[in-house]
């Protein structure tokens, strides 16, 4: 899953959150994820209205339900993504996607739509294979 699935979640309740908590799927990130979201924590306890405290618990609660990829698992993979999407902050995604072999990436992020090496599923995707009906 790509970062802003994440802060989707801590920023709001809803369809996002529903899913991440859906014990039917099984989440991975790359590690880089956690630096995204360090690098915008000021701006998340000012949107959530929560303590930085309370910001590191739920991100606990979230990270108990996704697996975090290190860098040396996916890292052979950088180079070869490089070249398929647009944003840099996205390629960690992909790579770690591919290492891992897994089924796709969850974003809304249309940079993601530019490669071809990895379905992308947004929420409405995922509503479908759960059988729930609303995305937020």
């Amino acid at each position: 899953m790509d970062t802003n699935r994440i802060i989707a979640a801590l920023v709001k309740s809803g369809t996002t959150k529903d899913i991440l908590f859906d014990e039917s799927f099984e989440f991975l990130t790359p590690d880089y994820t956690i630096t995204e979201i360090k690098e915008h924590e000021d701006e998340l306890i000012r949107k959530t209205k929560l303590t930085k405290e309370e910001l590191r618990i739920l991100l606990a609660l979230i990270f108990e339900r996704v697996t975090i990829i290190p860098l040396s698992e996916y890292e052979d993979f950088i180079d070869g993504c490089k070249n398929d999407i647009r944003s840099p902050d996205d390629i960690p995604h992909l790579a770690a996607c591919l290492a891992s072999k897994s089924q796709g990436i969850w974003s809304h992020d249309q940079h993601f739509l530019e490669q071809h090496k990895a379905k992308v599923f947004t929420n409405i995707d995922l509503l479908g294979i759960s059988g729930k009906a609303e995305s937020d």
